[in-house]
């Protein structure tokens, strides 16, 4: 599995509160589309449901229900045309448990959030944007958030560095 530094593209940010964490989210959900594999990758609390559930609004309702898919697994949502699968792997003992999941029909259908990317292991595609949530000094809800990803996200990454200015850390 490829690490960020590798992915070709980076972006870190700071945000020092819950409604920070809730406008990058907004924004990365901006530069989304069809096909994309998004992993969010972190502690546990470190903010990965919260940045899912604002993700997820702003392409569906911004009053969405959007449970946590822990014991679920994956949940879905309807969103312009196309799926939004949120998948929580944080439960699976091995990488290709994930298929019984359906997250190849995921890939195929719309945007895939996927939080504990790590448990894909191998599987992992290659062109995933890694977002990393970490606590970060300031405050209990202060986060690092890095995005970084390949090819396909250098140029949406740039115009997220100029879109997220105020949040721009690094």
């Amino acid at each position: 599995m490829p690490e960020p530094s590798d992915l070709g593209a980076r972006l870190e940010l700071l945000a020092r509160d819950e409604a920070a964490t809730v406008a990058i989210a907004q924004g990365v959900a901006r530069f989304a589309s069809r096909g994309d594999v998004i992993g969010l990758s972190g502690a546990l609390g470190s903010g990965k449901t919260t940045f899912a559930r604002a993700f997820i609004r702003n392409l569906t309702q911004p009053d969405e229900e959007v449970p946590s898919p822990t014991f679920t697994l994956v949940q879905t949502y309807a969103a312009n045309g196309m799926t939004i699968s949120h998948f929580d792997l944080y439960r699976l003992e091995a990488p290709d448990e994930v298929w019984e999941l359906g997250i190849e029909e995921a890939y195929a259908s719309g945007v895939t959030l996927i939080e504990w990317p790590e448990r894909l292991g191998p599987l992992r595609p290659a062109q995933c944007l890694l977002v990393t949530l970490a606590a970060a000094e300031g405050g209990p809800t202060v986060r690092s958030i890095t995005l970084a990803g390949g090819a396909s996200w250098r140029d949406r990454l740039r115009r997220l560095e100029t879109a997220l200015a105020e949040y721009h850390h690094g």
